[in-house]
């Protein structure tokens, strides 16, 4: 399983390295990184998504080039070896999409975690949190992209026709219907054509943000018609729930993550 309790988290806080990746819906008005500033667990750095995403894109949260991630990871001081905890402080789990990009970009996902619950449940815990930073010396990171995790537009297109995936939409059902407006300015209300829909908030339980259990997932992902003998492709508004489906998915069956990284930021594009 790809995710950590709280209890293991606060045994092994000096033989990790962890990430606080909190993003936050622009119409949150939240500041993630001044949130983090504020106080997060012990020996936690800041992973700011979006200036960790690929900056000549105009889409959002574009994986970054494999010189990039490299050049990321080796500033954080983390070693090819070592255990990754990432948490967040968000609604919209994003510490999930900093799972996706290490494992994409070939980090053991035996030693790639998500912290069940975040920070939210650190704190409901009283468990300790600090105000302090922490930095580490830069390592020289080597990076090998899983290039079958991500799917591009050409790839959804072709599949329409051809079925060899299911496409599994993360947004609301009002945005997936076309009923509610899309929070991206310049994009158009509704779906890809043959995907299905299931809204990350089902997965997530809403009191502390831990993922509801294995068989509670399973009939989850049953009550949508997904099927478990096909191949499973994510997608969302920007690509960061669609990667709460993909650890869903990881639970349920121990699938890698496949992610439509455009996700609809490009195919709602009007």
């Amino acid at each position: 399983m790809s995710l950590v309790t709280t209890g293991w988290l606060e045994k092994n806080l000096k033989n990790v390295k962890i990430l606080d990746a909190s993003w936050h819906m622009p119409t949150s008005k939240r500041n993630a990184h001044q949130e983090f500033l504020n106080n997060h667990i012990p020996g936690t750095q800041f992973f700011d998504l979006d200036k960790n995403s690929d900056a000549e894109s105009s889409l959002p949260h574009m994986l970054p080039s494999k010189k990039k991630w490299q050049e990321i990871v080796s500033n954080f001081g983390i070693n090819n070896n070592d255990i990754v905890v990432v948490y967040d402080n968000s609604d919209v789990i994003s510490s999930c999409r900093s799972w996706y990009m290490f494992v994409y970009f070939g980090h053991d996902s035996k030693k790639t975690f998500v912290l069940d619950g975040g920070l939210k449940k650190w704190k409901l815990e009283n468990r300790k949190t600090v105000n302090q930073l922490v930095t580490f010396g830069k390592t020289n990171y080597l990076v090998k992209e899983n290039k079958n995790l991500v799917k591009n537009k050409i790839q959804i297109n072709e599949n329409i026709s051809a079925n060899n995936f299911q496409l599994i939409d993360a947004r609301g059902k009002k945005r997936f219907d076309g009923l509610e407006d899309e929070p991206r300015v310049g994009l158009k209300s509704g779906h890809i054509q043959n995907s299905l829909n299931l809204p990350f908030s089902e997965c997530i339980n809403k009191s502390d943000h831990t993922f509801k259990s294995k068989q509670e997932l399973l009939k989850i992902f049953q009550g949508t018609k997904i099927l478990k003998q096909k191949n499973h492709v994510f997608t969302c508004g920007s690509g960061v729930t669609a990667c709460i489906l993909a650890m869903a998915n990881k639970i349920v069956d121990d699938k890698n993550p496949v992610i439509y990284d455009g996700s609809w930021s490009e195919y709602g594009l009007k």
